[in-house]
């Protein structure tokens, strides 16, 4: 069974497309970057596979951005990614979550904003009240209001792996909805242990089977961290000269973490010195 695979496809007889996403090491490597208490490995799966379905609808070249925010005990929860299906995120949290915790119980008054940033083109941002029960269902709301194009969402994550479909109906004259109400009573029959542990073939195949479906060859998706040791030394010289070397003074060195993939960059006063002196650092193991 391939992992972290991303497929498209369309019905023949009707004017509706579908994504399905199925994810485990790039998950993981999202996961295992900091000690998430269950409830958030599972959000940050759901996010990681609703980007990823997004991604897959964007008609440009560039990169996006997913990001939920709120005055609850998690504060943002993040994924990043490009339309190569290079994904990355983090999330931030105070206190203890209960395993059973609610969207509105993690994020208190919350919302999604989704940018998009196309390699040419103006940006793009989207803003979205997290007002509803799930994941799934805010992302349809969304859609709703800034395509007009009735979508249909299932996300699950189980800590392990994630998965989502993504139903939607594809723009035409007629406007007739009878065929997505009646694919979408199909989809709406998955189940999580279908979705993140079966073929993505024969999830299609048990869902749709009376139906005419042309798949598409499958995308693969990875963890990719956009980190680096010169990204980190150019945050240095953005930051006044007197006050990094008082910091190098009185720590002896100065490292820089990087949230999505726990990497860290150390500079010692050699490095710092030649960073202001306008040459390269010498390389010091992460």
């Amino acid at each position: 069974m391939n992992k972290d695979t991303l497929y498209r496809y369309l019905f023949e007889n009707a004017d509706v497309r579908g994504e399905l996403v199925q994810l485990a090491d790039s998950y993981q490597a999202i996961v295992n970057a900091h000690s998430y208490p269950p409830v958030l490995q599972r959000l940050l799966g759901e996010l990681l596979a609703a980007t990823s379905l997004i991604t897959a609808t964007l008609k440009f070249s560039g990169d996006i951005g997913v990001q939920l925010q709120g005055n609850g005990p998690v504060s943002m929860a993040v994924i990043n990614g490009n339309h190569n299906q290079e994904l990355r995120g983090v999330a931030r949290w105070e206190g203890e979550l209960a395993d059973d915790a609610s969207l509105s119980q993690l994020f208190g008054k919350g919302y999604m904003v989704i940018t998009l940033t196309p390699e040419e083109g103006e940006r793009y941002q989207g803003v979205i009240a997290l007002d509803k029960g799930t994941l799934a269902a805010c992302l349809e709301d969304y859609f709703q209001q800034s395509e007009q194009l009735p979508t249909m969402i299932k996300l699950f994550a189980d800590g392990h792996t994630a998965g989502g479909m993504l139903l939607q109906v594809l723009p035409s004259e007629d406007g007739n909805l009878a065929d997505f109400d009646h694919l979408s009573q199909l989809t709406d029959t998955i189940k999580q242990e279908e979705l993140l542990g079966l073929p993505a073939e024969e999830v299609l195949h048990r869902l749709y089977h009376q139906e005419q479906v042309r798949l598409f060859d499958p995308i693969d998706i990875s963890f990719k961290c956009t980190c680096s040791r010169e990204k980190s030394a150019a945050a240095i010289r953005t930051l006044d000269r007197d006050e990094v070397m008082h910091l190098l003074a009185e720590k002896g060195i100065i490292e820089l973490g990087c949230e999505y993939c726990n990497s860290h960059y150390r500079f010692d006063a050699i490095d710092v010195q030649a960073l202001y002196a306008n040459t390269q650092a010498p390389d010091t193991p992460q």
